[in-house]
């Protein structure tokens, strides 16, 4: 692994991760409805998601899903419908008598959002077969390789961590709370958005 190739890798990495989509929303929706603690699950669990992809990646087992398209398929589907059903309960969400949600989303829930939402997503995969398709050979070591995909698990989850601790800081977040029901609604209608532009992708390919 030269510095070069290494910073390569960083540099892409990180631009994916910023790129907003399902998982910008999914981290902001903990973060608002249940704080800083269900954020940062959210982001740690995403991380490990997209580690998973990239490790499966390198080591050539994601390619077996790229080559069956039916597979590939039946993936997206179920990452289509994985966000459908997470924006679906945030259009839901209820006013109370003091403009909180009746169900404050839980750790739990926020670890499991946020691992599905990224190994629930087969682009994922063909991005990083795309990324280390250039870096990656069969000199290559092992080590090497396990760096590669420890790098973009590590960015992608220092990425999402920074989101979940800026807009979970007191003065903010109180100000974010206060219209918790609002927000909830907003990140339900984007992610319902966001999986009908996914299903329309499917569809047409």
């Amino acid at each position: 692994m030269t510095l070069t190739t290494w910073l390569t890798v960083v540099t892409i990495c990180a631009l994916g991760a910023m790129s907003p989509g399902p998982s910008l929303a999914l981290v902001l929706r903990q973060t608002v409805s249940g704080g800083r603690r269900n954020g940062m699950t959210a982001a740690v669990t995403h991380g490990l998601g997209i580690g998973l992809y990239a490790f499966l990646s390198i080591m050539g087992l994601a390619a077996i899903i790229i080559a069956s398209p039916l597979l590939f398929t039946g993936l997206q589907w179920l990452g289509a419908a994985y966000l459908a059903w997470l924006g679906v309960k945030g259009l839901m969400a209820k006013r109370s008598q003091h403009d909180e949600l009746p169900e404050v989303p839980t750790t739990t829930s926020a670890a499991r959002d946020g691992f599905m939402l990224a190994f629930l997503n087969p682009k994922v995969a063909v991005f990083f077969i795309a990324l280390f398709s250039q870096v990656v050979g069969p000199e290559t070591p092992t080590l090497a390789k396990l760096g590669y995909a420890a790098t973009a698990m590590v960015i992608d989850t220092v990425w999402y961590l920074t989101v979940a601790w800026l807009f979970s800081n007191r003065r903010m977040l109180g100000g974010l709370q206060r219209n918790v029901v609002w927000l909830e609604r907003f990140f339900g209608a984007l992610l319902v958005a966001l999986a009908g532009r996914l299903a329309v992708g499917i569809l047409k390919t």
